[in-house]
């Protein structure tokens, strides 16, 4: 009896043991199943994607494709009490990757610096680099804000007043800032050769005094392009002191016009303590009417074989334009075909097509370089762009100023005023002009705004860096009959065409301030030049570049 009661009580024991043991065994399988189901699933589903978009910041206006935190939205019914502690882990961890993503961030030193007008890098029109910054020195931080100018221009800060998207400037290495622009333009190289052609109803002596630099790296500086006759070339000295660059000057000399005109040039290039200039930077091109040769024309290479007598005055010394063939004759400057020329014989990249009347800041040509390697990405813009410069008159007893700070303080004391305000203010009214003379000037040279040539800026004519893809300037309009870039500007206009204005940038024309006078004569040719643009260059100009609101000539 004891016996059989012992086995039950064994037998008892061994199955509470073996229940006991099934019941925490399917307990333990039970919990483990529900954390592999639940937490292991958000390690697999968003840990991975905060990975993927580690250090890529979203585009500008567009939120990250992350996951709200599981406090938010992944916390199920079935989560259990036991699961918490993971899930905590997990959304501290999504919680500091998307803090990294929304705060801003320092690009990548390969990283396309956001596009001025554009809230950033769209497929239809990818912003891609080709060259790496290289870190030099920090630029003070640029406000943070954007504006919106007239044109509907959306422009970035990072563009504007010098400061690069990146924060970095060009490296001081002269070697590297060489390559990093020869692969940016993308330029090539042209033929500095001496030729003759015919241009229309023009015979064209191109590069006909050629300077002495040589063939150059389209890349390497920026060619100031120009036109005038003989009588304009005491502005040449002035100019290049200021310039340091190359000069591709287009020379009319018609008739008996064609003699004194060589002996200017050789007076230039020979007989001033600056001639060095001359010879080093200007290269001369002469052209005259088929109908008006010269009785004699010598060879490229012997036009200097004689000296110029540098103890008699120049032939352009006190010489007034009643002396002239042309006046004589009564013909019409040229004015478009010159400005052509000397752009077409420009051998580098950048052009800077204005008159020779007019004198750059000092420094323009290094600055400018500087900061198109600075902002490398709005060479890829889609939309094109010139860069143009504030025009001003001075004083005839006035310096000439050389930087924004002595413009403004004869602009203060009315010594200066804005070009041709007394004359034609609204043909060379600046889009934000009052904001550029009240802005202080800084030391690097950079965007201060981006406009277009509509609305009140119709009819402005501006001159500003670009480039030989431009339109070109119609060569039937004369400088008497006035007129003569408007039609250049409607198709700049047609062709949408963004104009960055500099901000510590700009021209100065000789001292004198220009005042309105009545020419019966010359009223009477821009009566007849308006008709001509018309009834014929206008119908032209829309067959060729087609039709855009607000645009007129």
């Amino acid at each position: 009896m004891f016996t059989r009661r012992n086995w039950l009580l064994r037998c008892s024991i061994i199955i509470n043991v073996a229940v006991i043991l099934y019941l925490g065994s399917h307990v333990m399988i039970g919990g483990g199943s529900n954390f592999s189901t639940g937490s292991a699933y958000i390690i697999q589903d968003e840990v991975p994607k905060a990975q993927h978009l580690e250090g890529v910041p979203p585009f500008k206006g567009e939120q990250a494709n992350v996951r709200e935190p599981l406090s938010q939205q992944d916390q199920s019914p079935q989560s259990t009490s036991e699961d918490k502690p993971q899930q905590l882990q997990q959304q501290r961890q999504i919680q500091q990757q998307q803090q990294q993503q929304t705060q801003p961030q320092q690009p990548e030193e390969d990283e396309a610096p956001a596009a001025v007008g554009n809230d950033g890098p769209t497929p239809e029109h990818p912003l891609v680099l080709e060259l790496k910054m290289i870190p030099d020195k920090k630029i003070s931080e640029a406000p943070t804000d954007s504006t919106l100018d007239a044109g509907g221009i959306q422009e970035s800060s990072s563009y504007v007043n010098n400061s690069s998207p990146d924060g970095y400037m060009v490296t001081g290495d002269e070697k590297d800032f060489d390559e990093r622009l020869r692969s940016l333009l993308k330029c090539h190289e042209r033929d500095y050769k001496p030729v003759t052609l015919q241009r229309g109803d023009f015979w064209v002596l191109q590069n006909y005094v050629r300077a002495d630099h040589g063939e150059l790296k389209c890349h390497e500086t920026i060619t100031y392009t120009t036109h005038a006759d003989y009588t304009f070339l005491d502005n040449l000295i002035p100019l290049l002191e200021r310039w340091n660059a190359p000069v591709s000057i287009a020379l009319h000399a018609p008739g008996t016009d064609f003699a004194p005109t060589v002996n200017s040039i050789k007076y230039l290039r020979d007989c001033l303590p600056d001639s060095n200039l001359v010879r080093q930077f200007v290269t001369f091109h002469i052209y005259f009417s088929t109908k008006h040769i010269p009785k004699a024309v010598p060879k490229s290479d012997q036009v200097l074989s004689s000296a110029y007598n540098c103890t008699i005055p120049p032939p352009f010394f006190n010489l007034s334009g009643g002396h002239l063939y042309k006046t004589q004759k009564k013909l019409l400057y040229p004015v478009n075909v010159g400005r052509n020329i000397a752009r077409d014989a420009a051998l580098t990249h950048f052009i800077l097509a204005s008159d020779i009347e007019l004198y750059p800041n000092p420094g323009l040509v290094k600055k400018f370089l500087e900061m198109i390697a600075r902002n490398e990405a709005y060479l890829h813009r889609k939309a094109p762009r010139v860069f143009p410069l504030s025009i001003f008159e001075v004083e005839s007893s006035a310096a000439v100023p050389r930087d924004k700070t002595e413009l403004q303080e004869l602009l203060r004391l009315g010594k200066a005023i804005p070009f041709h305000k007394r004359v034609c203010s609204s043909c060379h009214g600046v889009p934000k002009s009052k904001e550029w003379m009240a802005a202080n000037e800084t030391e690097e040279l950079g965007i201060f705004h981006i406009g277009k040539r509509v609305g009140y800026f119709v009819h402005w004519e501006p001159i500003y860096i670009g480039t030989n893809a431009d339109p070109h300037y119609d060569e039937r309009l004369s400088w008497e009959g006035k007129s003569d870039k408007m039609t250049q500007g409607y198709a700049l206009c047609v062709l949408d065409y963004e104009f960055h204005i500099l901000d510590n940038a700009f021209l100065v024309h000789k001292p004198g301030i220009k005042v309105l006078k009545k020419d019966p004569r010359r009223a009477m040719l821009a009566g007849k030049t308006n008709q001509l643009i018309k009834k014929i260059i206008y119908p032209e100009l829309r067959i060729m570049y087609g039709q855009r609101k607000g645009c007129a000539v």
